[in-house]
């Protein structure tokens, strides 16, 4: 079963994608996406479109969120796949985490307006598909836009990441918070991209520790911002914690992200795929 184009980690145009669950689910489909999930930031609006088309389309179906979580001082992201969209413990917690980016992105702009870029949180807003879940990546592609910066990963370098002028930290979830959300509506969480927080050995130590206690099952061993050796690095930490592994691209856009859907390498053999814990999930 490690053998399956499973794509488990991407967003549409309901969180900071640029495009709709259905163009998704079609590019997923085009690409040789056996089994796909939709995770967008904090928010599962986008599910029921997600799942319909997967199924117009032949394709399996996982539900799915990325949760944006508070540890050690960073954010870090946890997905959650094959949950119950409809229990109340998920929509309730994720409605809360929503609810501060509006005032952040505010301080956002104020931060840029200092150095002398103005009207970015107007701009950013005609970004976002859902103003509710407005957002770095929204700040940027204006940015890019009105030609401050030629691509977004400059206006994270420069102005968005922390010490940078618009840079404006967020508490979110916690972890615990976060992981009883997934799992009381018969999901499995995983850690996001583990390898681009930069936190040290002792913190990632904790990260992972905390996780399992709190019944995380799972880890992104292959995404599309893992080079080879960080797929390797945390093949041996899913085997290391008795975690399953998870493969998703982290796909947002086409033209700004460099891992298309369906492109990733496949997971190694000797680990529990994630999607063998959901096989009675699958839609």
């Amino acid at each position: 079963m490690n053998i399956l184009n499973a794509d488990l980690h991407c967003h549409s145009v309901i969180s900071d994608g640029t495009l709709t669950p259905e163009a998704l689910a079609a590019r997923a489909h085009a690409n040789g996406v056996e089994l796909w999930s939709l995770t967008d930031h904090d928010e599962i609006g986008g599910q029921a479109r997600a799942a319909s088309a997967a199924k117009a389309l032949g394709m399996g179906y996982l539900s799915g969120t990325e949760i944006s979580v508070s540890f050690a001082g960073r954010t870090v992201h946890i997905v959650g796949l094959g949950f119950d969209i409809h229990h109340p413990d998920m929509q309730n917690g994720l409605q809360s985490t929503r609810g501060g980016r509006h005032e952040r992105a505010k301080d956002m702009a104020a931060g840029l307006a200092k150095v002398g870029i103005h009207g970015s949180f107007e701009g950013a807003l005609t970004y976002a598909g859902n103003p509710d879940l407005i957002s770095r990546t929204h700040f940027a592609r204006y940015l890019v836009e009105t030609g401050v910066c030629k691509d977004t990963h400059e206006v994270f370098r420069r102005f968005l990441t922390e010490g940078k002028p618009g840079f404006v930290p967020h508490r979110w979830a916690s972890l615990g918070d976060a992981v009883r959300w997934i799992r009381e509506g018969q999901g499995v969480a995983v850690i996001a991209h583990p390898a681009r927080y930069g936190f040290t050995p002792t913190e990632e130590f904790a990260l992972f520790s905390e996780f399992k206690h709190h019944g995380g099952q799972a880890v992104e061993v292959v995404t599309g911002s893992h080079s080879a050796q960080e797929a390797i690095t945390y093949a041996d930490m899913a085997r290391e914690f008795g975690l399953a592994a998870s493969r998703g691209s982290d796909f947002h856009s086409p033209e700004e992200s460099h891992t298309d859907l369906g492109s990733l390498p496949w997971l190694p053999g000797d680990l529990t795929p994630v999607w063998e814990l959901l096989a009675d999930r699958i839609q």
